[in-house]
């Protein structure tokens, strides 16, 4: 077998141990690490077709890989108006003012990013933009992704006028006390009611933002994902990318299972799984028990301040625990959407039934975990679910002081629970970490510094929230190399840099272990390899 790729006078970062591995070069072949030994003996397994790179000195992480990802939605969700850097209700509408005036005559705007917390407690609706947005169809996305804010000339195009009713529970049209909608539109159904009507971008434009997104991917460290959704042409984009050799990263695809899937749709999800290319595969299911605290629709076992967050995503959640000892039983893997207690307690009992009525090797996962009481986490480890988590959310959208919207929901008790990263890991849980961009920013050097730090990442001056629940840098790259392999059930083939394993590999600039958690972001990723082919290279190079 011809060796593609030798890397030279390597730091070859073991994620177990911490250590660095006594070799300096590796050779890869046929997509595998096939040599490790002194740049010498290494070197000499080159032919005149061989790609050898002197990395000088860098160091070598196994590929880094986000838990939880969504490269279609996000090429997508982040065109237009970003407006994530806006902090009040005033540099919103001065965006927005700056944007209408370059709009066509009938043109649609959209937004992205938008953080509740700039109403500042006041209700989240499109009232404060109706001046500026007068006779301009627009879709706000809130941050979240699972709500957004309308315009009246979008509600008007949608023939949205009053409230409506929906399969998923917690989805819906919020109207005021005169049943107008006051243009907040809650969870995808909903969304779903205006996004329909608006332009559509072609296929060809699609795809090419899909292949800019996992370059941009690449660029920053990551060699594979965990892909949380294969709707609309997600998965033929991933096949042709595949097919033309432009696939950056290793996907691992899980599409939706929703509320009101039948016995057909059920088996439609266990027959696609396996399918896939050579560097992405269908391989689990995600499902959705609730939504998010910030706009309402978590499902809490106390409601928030609010008098909300009191129902599951699904009606019956007793046909989502069916739905979990269906897909069990046919070795299926499943990743779960729970934010809130409630809804996260309500997977473990499903994940315990099913495995009492037949014990089988599939890996559940619960994706989010946003607060839970003590009692939760000890089921983790005693289940053997993975605790996927998404700390950068923790540390951009809520405050140390709790005054942001998440917190001043839940209130104190449970905003002092948020995203027990440390917790779960003491007791003994496998904990991966991930981004689920285009929710926060994607790369995987800020996420692993988030773990860690638990700053507000525009502001790292500000204190952090929840302090002791940082884990450490060691664990923290572990969530993203060896826990990530685990939970995708490929521990004995990838998230270490060892003989037969995959050769998909982060190299990067000084030691991800001792650099400091705030200075971890700006980290230069000098080389990404996936599959033994370099994805990015550094000019330095």
């Amino acid at each position: 077998m011809r060796t593609s790729l030798i890397l030279l006078s390597a730091r070859l970062l073991d994620p177990e141990s911490g250590a660095f591995l006594p070799q300096t070069a590796l050779a890869a072949a046929g997509g595998r690490i096939t040599a490790l030994g002194d740049d010498q003996e290494v070197r000499a397994l080159a032919d005149p077709a061989t790609e050898v790179i002197d990395l000088k000195g860098a160091v070598v992480t196994p590929g880094l890989v986000d838990g939880h990802i969504h490269p279609v939605t996000g090429a997508e969700l982040t065109r237009g108006l970003d407006l994530s850097a806006c902090t009040d209700v005033a540099q919103v509408r001065a965006a927005l003012a700056r944007e209408v005036r370059d709009l066509a005559p009938g043109a649609w705007l959209r937004g992205w990013g938008l953080d509740p917390n700039v109403f500042a407690g006041a209700p989240v609706e499109s009232a404060p933009f109706d001046a500026v947005l007068d006779g301009v169809p627009a879709q706000l996305l809130l941050f979240d992704a699972h709500s957004m804010l309308v315009s009246r000339r979008a509600l008007e195009l949608a023939g949205v006028d009053g409230p409506r009713t929906f399969d998923q529970a917690t989805a819906e049209v919020v109207c005021d006390t005169a049943g107008r909608p006051t243009g907040l539109l809650l969870e995808e159904a909903a969304c779903e009611l205006v996004t329909r009507v608006a332009p559509q971008s072609t296929y060809e434009e699609r795809r090419a933002r899909v292949a800019a997104a996992l370059r941009t991917l690449a660029a920053a460290g990551l060699t594979g994902g965990h892909v949380m959704d294969a709707g609309g042409d997600s998965l033929a984009f991933y096949a042709e990318l595949d097919a033309a050799g432009q696939l950056p990263l290793r996907l691992r695809v899980a599409p939706w299972c929703q509320p009101g899937t039948d016995a057909d749709g059920l088996r439609a999800l266990i027959d696609q799984q396996g399918e896939g290319g050579r560097l992405w595969r269908t391989d689990g299911v995600k499902i959705f028990m609730d939504g998010t605290i910030d706009n309402g629709t978590a499902w809490l076992e106390r409601p928030d301040c609010h008098g909300e967050s009191r129902h599951a995503f699904w009606p019956d959640p007793e046909e989502y625990t069916r739905v979990i000892g269906v897909l069990h039983r046919a070795g299926v893997p499943t990743a779960t959407h729970a934010i809130g207690d409630a809804a996260v307690r309500h997977v473990l009992d499903a994940v315990e039934k099913a495995q009492a009525d037949d014990w089988r090797a599939a890996r559940h996962r619960v994706e989010h975990i946003e607060t839970v009481p003590d009692d939760t986490l000890r089921r983790f480890a005693e289940l053997g679910v993975v605790a996927s988590m998404q700390p950068t959310h923790c540390c951009d959208f809520t405050r140390a002081d709790h005054t942001d919207n998440w917190s001043r929901r839940l209130g104190e008790e449970r905003a002092a629970r948020a995203w027990r990263c440390r917790d779960l890991y003491d007791s003994g849980a496998v904990v991966v970490l991930g981004s689920d961009w285009p929710i926060a920013p994607a790369p995987p050097l800020g996420v692993m510094a988030g773990a860690r730090h638990r700053r507000p990442s525009r502001d790292l001056s500000r204190p952090p929230h929840g302090p002791e629940q940082a884990l450490t840098a060691l664990e923290a790259l572990q969530g993203m190399t060896v826990n990530a392999a685990y939970a995708a059930g490929a521990e004995h083939e990838a998230g270490r840099v060892a003989l037969g394993h995959r050769a998909d590999l982060t190299v990067l600039a000084a030691d991800p272990l001792t650099t400091a958690a705030t200075e971890l972001p700006d980290l230069p990723v000098l080389l990404t390899v996936v599959d033994g082919e370099p994805t990015h290279r550094d000019a330095r190079l």
